[in-house]
């Protein structure tokens, strides 16, 4: 990696290949940031000068003017993400004002801006390869969108947003990281009736590393999950349920002021840049291109599916009054997953459950990794670097000539200075050069089931469910996009992409899961090696579609939260944007919900950064339908076709954002997509 200062004490400054992490302590962010935004800001200038410019002294030089920067903020708030702690929460607030202030400068500099306008009219800008003058318009645009042709008084206006608007959505995220780990229950074992032994046995490790008895039960997902589904206690169900749902409304820790505001400064944002609303302003660049177009697509799907999603909820509730009595009470919000769960397992015979045997993580991962080499022609192989956890593991990626063409990071369990979820994310960009070409380094976090000992054997390996198996290839999927991209201009490059195509490569490897012959090479007993039983494979597809529009309405319920809160929403009327929130989402659970639903109030995909998935979480959706219609050309030629997965690397994982997305879809396909692909496969239509 370019670095602009000589050795220096300060291991920020002395980031190579391996991100040195056994070094970096919170006292290192600041000051490395500050000296690497005097450095950013020096060349600003220089590039800002008039005189004559070619692409390689004034473009390529604007693609990696902040990379170094780019690199160190990432590391940064990464670390606060996996080991967060009171110094690096303190550490991240004071680089956030500095970065977010310099970012919105360069966008509104008006020697930088002249100075790209007047390379723009150049014979050499006229005369550029396509990848290179889709970087001179993105940029140009990008310029544009920023704020670069807004008066002075404006400018100003806007660098004030941007900053309130980074500090508050960081506070958010700190809130609900914060709420989450301050939350524990202690519970007898007589409690836990129905509840798979391997969680019984990992509450009960939890408790005992605290000093205490019993069981300790918390807000993450591998705890959380299992005691919603299958708890026989009706009130610890409740307990649980609830108190997930008072994340981010504690008093301390209350995000609930935050939305409104958070919702006002994106709303000004969008105005002061002349757009009626944040949808428009975000997504005028992307696949649906107006907050409308995105409304309209989540509006469809929900009318296609609202007759089956009746129709599941009517057959739960008809097996619920069989099983529990007619003047049962009725059915709560945290009484769903466990009667559904009931259902399921009498009308397939199938528990979930059962399949976690077969899915220890490691042999997960050298499945996942064996389907890659077959379908895409790459090699993965653990390698040694220092990690921030003892539990991070580190992988060399080599495509078939043996280059060395990227490495990764992975972190897969809950910890209490840990946030939650699942992501990826791209530490370095790499990419072509003279000669061969520079490696990519990324990583992929997850919240899975940990490893425990008892319940299934004697120190048994980290089990997965399927949902869990399904969110590491998920998470690979995004790191392929990443590690194979193959862009010479790297803001072009791997994930840098419409936010409405970038879930299109992680999406389509979950597939790989339903597939028998993919399974065959992981899905082994972790005790005894057998493969996935045919009876229980032949169930689990059989299953497979089960409450389909169910799951299909959640996803339905946050899109539309979203978009009706950054398009239809006033932040400056008189409306709860809570309130507001709960009322679309009331449209699409089974159950009512409490008066003091605020799911909203923890929604960190929408408010714990300045745009991340804000106007954005119909995305899935959309790249579901993109998914579900790509893969079945993978089903039609064969799922290890390496001629199709070839076509596929050289379409969409090799070409980042270097050209428009739906004309890398079509060079794939050889057609648009297919609306209802999706439904299709999830038996809804």
């Amino acid at each position: 990696m370019t670095q602009s200062t000589a050795q220096s004490s300060n291991p920020l400054l002395n980031i190579g290949f391996k991100i040195p992490f056994d070094q970096i302590r919170p006292e290192h962010a600041e000051p490395a940031v500050d000296e690497l935004l005097a450095a950013a800001r020096e060349r600003v200038e220089n590039l800002a000068r008039s005189g004559e410019r070619n692409f390689e002294n004034f473009m390529a030089d604007l693609d990696t003017l902040t990379e170094q920067l780019g690199t160190v903020n990432t590391i940064v708030h990464h670390l606060d993400s996996v080991v967060s702690s009171d110094e690096w929460k303190a550490a991240t607030e004071a680089i956030i004002p500095k970065t977010t202030q310099f970012y919105t400068e360069l966008s509104l500099h008006p020697g930088l801006w002249g100075a790209l306008k007047a390379f723009g009219e150049t014979d050499t800008a006229k005369g550029l390869d396509p990848v290179r003058a889709r970087h001179l318009k993105l940029t140009t645009d990008e310029f544009r969108r920023g704020g670069a042709d807004l008066p002075d008084d404006q400018k100003a206006r806007l660098l004030e947003v941007n900053t309130k608007l980074a500090q508050t959505t960081n506070q958010f995220a700190k809130n609900v990281l914060d709420a989450t780990a301050a939350y524990e229950l202690y519970v007898p074992t007589e409690r836990l009736g129905g509840v798979p032994q391997r969680v019984q046995d990992a509450t009960r490790q939890d408790a005992q590393s605290k000093g205490q008895e019993d069981h300790r039960l918390t807000l993450h997902a591998p705890t959380l999950q299992p005691i919603l589904t299958y708890a026989d206690d009706r009130e610890l169900r409740r307990e649980l349920w609830e108190a997930s749902g008072m994340l981010g409304q504690q008093e301390g820790r209350d995000n609930r002021p935050l939305i409104r505001e958070i919702l006002k400064l994106r709303r000004e944002q969008a105005e002061i840049l002349g757009f009626a609303n944040f949808a428009d302003y975000v997504l005028e660049d992307r696949m649906a291109k107006s907050g409308q177009g995105a409304l309209n697509f989540e509006r469809d799907l929900d009318a296609k599916t609202r007759p089956a999603y009746e129709r599941e909820n009517a057959e739960l509730e008809a097996y619920y009054r069989e099983k529990a009595g007619a003047d049962a009470p009725a059915l709560a919000p945290w009484d769903i997953a466990y009667w559904a769960e009931k259902q399921r397992q009498e009308k397939y015979d199938f528990d979930e459950e059962a399949l976690r045997p077969y899915f220890a993580l490691d042999n997960v991962l050298s499945g996942l990794f064996e389907i890659c080499r077959r379908v895409f022609g790459i090699t993965v192989k653990e390698a040694q670097a220092p990690g921030w956890h003892p539990e991070v593991k580190f992988y060399d990626i080599f495509d078939e000539a043996g280059t060395h063409i990227a490495s990764f990071y992975t972190d897969w369990f809950p910890r209490d200075t840990k946030r939650g979820g699942a992501w990826m994310n791209a530490f370095i960009t790499g990419g072509p050069k003279e000669g061969g070409v520079d490696p990519h380094l990324g990583l992929m976090c997850g919240n899975m089931t940990p490893p425990s000992s008892g319940g299934q054997g004697a120190d048994a390996p980290a089990l997965l469910s399927i949902r869990e198996v399904e969110t590491v290839f998920h998470e690979f999927g995004h790191l392929l996009h990443h590690a194979m991209s193959r862009v010479p201009v790297k803001s072009l490059s791997g994930t840098n992409v419409a936010w409405d195509f970038v879930e299109l490569p992680s999406q389509i490897m979950e597939n790989w899961v339903m597939e028998r012959e993919a399974l065959d090479l992981f899905a082994r007993h972790y005790q005894t090696g057998e493969k996935l039983p045919d009876d229980l494979f032949q169930k689990l597809v059989k299953a497979q579609n089960y409450r389909a529009a169910n799951f299909a309405m959640r996803q339905y319920s946050f899109g539309l939260t979203d978009l009706t809160l950054h398009v239809e929403y006033d932040p400056s009327g008189e409306e709860d944007p809570v309130a507001v929130a709960r009322d679309v989402m009331a449209r699409f659970y089974p159950t009512e919900l409490p008066g003091n639903y605020a799911q909203v109030a923890s929604f960190n995909h929408l408010f714990s950064s300045p745009v991340g998935y804000g106007a954005g979480y119909y995305s899935y959706k959309w790249a579901e339908v993109l998914d579900a219609d790509a893969f079945s050309r993978f089903a039609k030629e064969g799922i290890f076709n390496r001629e199709t997965g070839r076509a596929y690397v050289d379409s969409i994982l090799s070409r980042g954002g270097s050209a428009d997305p739906a004309a890398l879809y079509r060079e794939f396909m050889g057609r648009d997509p297919d609306a209802d692909a999706l439904l299709r496969r999830s038996g809804l239509l």
